[in-house]
């Protein structure tokens, strides 16, 4: 005989889970408004890969804390603290530390420069001539020809700098008008 699926509890399970969830919540994120705003504005910069995985980290266990009976307000505070604590710790030491920033942060990585593009560093950052021809086009640029550089920076967001005036009225990029470095002397 197949079991039939129980409803009853999949919409509404009482007022106690409710009562819970309204307390418990401003509760945490009370805490967590006051442990940001202690720790400084830093904590959730995501200028890095770290800085995105704790700021993950945060939204997790206070959604842990918030819908799980288990998790006790106490225990979700301190885990809150925990990770803050940490960030603060280790963003603190690695501007102490080369060797700690960069284990904890990449660099940024120079994928097109003066309209052309960096071959292997593409490869390296897997990043396909069609994903910087799109993020070419949100800069509002149409041509990478027409771009100073391509930039993909520690926290994954990429930025573009545009190409002089005088490249984009001239179209290349091959010498700056009266640079007598670029020019050819014939003659």
């Amino acid at each position: 005989m197949e079991k039939i699926m129980d409803w009853s509890g999949m919409l509404f399970q009482g007022w106690n889970g409710i009562l819970r969830t309204v307390i418990v919540g401003t509760l945490a994120y009370a805490a967590l408004v006051v442990a940001l705003r202690t720790s400084g504005k830093r904590t959730l910069a995501k200028l890095n890969a770290f800085d995105l995985v704790v700021t993950v980290a945060l939204g997790s266990t206070l959604a842990t804390i918030l819908l799980s009976k288990n998790v006790a307000l106490a225990e979700g505070v301190t885990a809150l603290l925990l990770l803050i604590a940490l960030q603060y710790g280790v963003t603190a030491l690695s501007v102490r530390s080369a060797s700690l920033a960069r284990i904890v942060r990449s660099e940024p990585t120079l994928l097109l420069r003066d309209g052309e593009i960096l071959s292997r560093a593409m490869k390296h950052a897997r990043v396909t001539e069609a994903e910087l021809e799109t993020v070419v086009r949100t800069e509002g640029q149409c041509d990478p020809k027409m771009v100073s550089a391509v930039i993909l920076e520690s926290d994954g967001s990429f930025s573009v700098i545009a190409a002089p005036e005088w490249v984009r009225r001239t179209g290349s990029q091959s010498h700056q008008p009266g640079d007598a470095t670029r020019e050819s002397h014939s003659g």
